[in-house]
């Protein structure tokens, strides 16, 4: 006689993996609590915030803040400096990261593979405060190596932190020594997934080592490079304030001032929450509509998104 099987009581499935759920309890506590209830503090952007008041109690004002940020005088140069710093980064750094996956990838000694990863891993983890502070020592004037380089060509020493022009090619340079080994592991990850039989294929048909990168290696992690640049792209209107503020002074506003360092100075130092948390707002706003639209479009051109 056979017997029917019966469909799982779900509380048993809870009783049996209670460990697991209840593991999740902890980074689902972390997310409501630091995540989630602090946004109803961005109400603050449509009033006229007032600690004496409160959140609740404040003036409500509108989108009276974000028209005020639009019409400021400082609103073109910050939106191009962030972006331009941003592009600058996305042109150099993402596609050097890719291109030190591809040159590990190619390294047949295991040993000095393994050295070059940890010692292009190691920048990673040093505070931006000391990344910051190597800078500053490398381009000062009185004793620093790059100007000493200089000075020995027989060329006139340059203060590069005080100089406008500098500025970003300092910043970009800087975030690729800090962070392109970090960066290049998701792809290297990545490449480890490609099936060895491609190769041997392509070495069977005549490619070189080149040709199996360009028709082998680079469409496997074509997927992994979509996601990291829809990512990348979703960042465009946000910088981190850290590095700009320690490194940029007066003299480069020009160019280092952006949208960051702006809500730093007006909504912390002048003490007006309203017009700095409208500020923030508005780029989450921007960046979650980039991020939107470029996972549509790469979707649609290569079948990879984030959702």
């Amino acid at each position: 006689m056979l017997k029917l099987r019966t469909a799982p009581n779900k509380r048993n499935w809870f009783l049996r993996d209670w460990q697991l759920y209840f593991m999740l309890l902890l980074p689902i506590a972390y997310y409501i609590l630091f995540k989630y209830m602090p946004m109803y503090g961005t109400l603050i952007a449509f009033k006229k915030f007032s600690a004496k008041k409160g959140i609740w109690g404040s003036t409500w004002v509108g989108f009276k803040n974000f028209e005020k940020f639009l019409s400021d005088p400082y609103f073109y140069k910050l939106v191009r400096n962030t972006l331009l710093i941003n592009l600058n980064n996305l042109l150099f750094a993402f596609i050097s990261s890719i291109i030190f996956a591809l040159l590990l990838n190619e390294m047949k000694h295991k040993l000095y593979r393994k050295v070059v990863q940890t010692v292009s891993y190691l920048p990673h983890f040093i505070s931006t405060v000391v990344v910051c502070g190597l800078v500053t020592n490398f381009t000062r004037t009185n004793g620093g190596i790059i100007n000493d380089l200089i000075a020995m060509l027989g060329g006139e020493q340059i203060s590069f932190l005080n100089r406008a022009e500098y500025f970003r090619p300092i910043y970009v340079i800087s975030e690729i020594w800090q962070h392109m080994g970090w960066d290049a592991i998701i792809y290297i990850a990545a490449l480890l997934s490609i099936e060895p039989q491609l190769y041997e294929a392509a070495s069977i048909e005549g490619a070189n080592r080149f040709q199996k990168m360009l028709y082998v290696t680079l469409p496997g992690i074509a997927p992994t490079i979509t996601i990291m640049l829809i990512m990348r792209i979703g960042h465009l209107m946000s910088l981190g304030y850290e590095k700009v503020l320690l490194l940029y002074s007066g003299a480069t506003y020009e160019t280092a001032d952006i949208i960051s360092t702006y809500v730093y100075r007006r909504g912390l130092l002048t003490a007006d929450f309203s017009y700095g948390t409208a500020i923030d707002l508005f780029q989450t706003v921007i960046s979650l509509i980039l991020v939107t639209s470029t996972n549509w479009l790469g979707k649609k051109i290569g079948g990879a998104g984030l959702w």
